[in-house]
């Protein structure tokens, strides 16, 4: 299907056709969503028949698509959901974002992003409804939690746990905070220093030369993805995520490679050295190599600048997130990851302020048996069973 699409000379992010048929689950919709934020947003639809039903919108993370929810959407529908999945700004058939490293970067902050979803949400017609997000996607769903409490009911965060809001200074009109400290050497640079010198990923992804390497890896862009996905998830049996005493370069170096990488090697070098074997991949039912073709095609068409942009565009529009700080996540909210997934560890102590801080009405947090950082492709039946009884719930 996608032989050839990943040596395009440039990404190819022009408006397309919906994904095919065949390439969907029965009940799952591909189509377009026009004029949303200067976007054209593709969204995948489950549940759009038979009259009103409650709202619900998944949110992906990276390397992943609206497509990364299509084993959890139709068991949502059949409990009575219109399911709504979008490739987000930067993301698969979604077009209107800028593909250039050097473009409207600007375009990817945080909180326009989060008006690309209220835009989409209030297109389908609801003033209200349930969000979940996965990774990227729960910084959007934490973020939209915030700013439009009248719009999103109850909220769900997969993976990674939802971040507090910062903080404002306080009282300072009088008593002057102290002046900071000499600053040491930070941690991308403690990591450096290491007898063996390592660097964080998310540092790398933002750098101009990880979009060519993501998009042309010397392996071959299948195999690369073959990889990429078989290292974070529980078939890679060194993922046995423990919490870290402290966020320094020593106990952070611990992680697996494809958080903490070797100084020298790109992200498609740290992967070829974790391949998975043949018989492995034979074995793999959470991702058929006819599923991962469909990954293997959107991204080889489109290369990965506007997915990497995330890395990119934390810090933008800083001011304006200020406008929320302290502002907890109030909404009934619920905490999904893979047990075998170390982004519950990867910030030490975020898993306990998620739970004790930044949400006040943490309903529940669910460890996945068999499933590392994609629980919803590793265990869907699982993971859709979660939601439901917790959107039941809370309804």
């Amino acid at each position: 299907m996608a032989a050839g699409i990943g040596t395009s000379a440039a990404p190819q992010t022009t408006e397309m056709g919906p994904l095919a048929a065949d390439v969907l689950p029965d009940g799952i919709r591909s189509r377009f969503v026009d004029n949303i934020n200067g976007l054209r947003f593709h969204v995948l639809e489950a549940g759009f028949e038979g009259g009103r039903r409650p709202g619900l919108i998944l949110l992906h993370s990276f390397p992943d698509l609206a497509y990364t929810w299509h084993k959890v959407m139709v068991p949502l529908a059949e409990a009575g959901y219109h399911v709504f999945a979008p490739d987000l700004r930067g993301f698969g058939r979604t077009t209107g974002w800028d593909a250039d490293y050097d473009g409207d970067l600007f375009s990817f902050r945080r909180l326009n992003v989060v008006r690309d979803v209220l835009g989409l949400v209030s297109a389908f017609g609801y003033r209200s409804l349930s969000v979940v997000g996965f990774g990227y996607g729960g910084s959007i769903a934490a973020s939209f939690a915030r700013v439009r409490p009248d719009v999103v009911k109850s909220v769900v965060f997969m993976s990674v746990p939802a971040g507090g809001s910062g903080s404002l200074p306080f009282d300072t009109a009088n008593n002057p905070p102290a002046s900071p400290a000499s600053p040491g050497p930070d941690l991308y640079e403690q990591l450096a220093r290491l007898p063996r010198p390592r660097k964080y990923y998310s540092r790398y992804n933002a750098t101009r030369e990880a979009a060519e390497n993501w998009w042309h890896p010397p392996q071959g862009l299948h195999a690369f993805l073959r990889g990429y996905f078989h290292h974070k998830s529980a078939d890679w049996t060194d993922n046995k995520p423990f919490r870290l005493a402290s966020r320094t370069a020593a106990e952070m170096a611990k992680m697996p490679t494809y958080y903490v990488m070797d100084l020298a090697d790109g992200m498609a070098e740290t992967v070829a050295k974790n391949m998975p074997s043949a018989a492995q991949i034979a074995a793999n039912t959470w991702l058929p190599d006819n599923e991962l073709e469909v990954y293997v095609e959107e991204w080889g068409r489109t290369g990965f600048q506007g997915g990497l942009n995330i890395y990119r565009s934390g810090g933008l529009g800083a001011q304006e997130q200020q406008l929320l700080a302290g502002r907890t996540i109030d909404q009934p909210s619920l905490y999904i990851a893979g047990a075998s997934d170390w982004n519950l560890y990867k910030n030490p102590g975020a898993l306990e302020r998620m739970q004790n801080e930044v949400c006040t009405d943490m309903r529940g947090v669910h460890l996945v048996d068999g499933a590392g950082h994609w629980v919803e492709l590793e265990q869907p039946e699982e993971t859709s069973q979660l939601l439901i009884e917790f959107l039941r719930d809370v309804a």
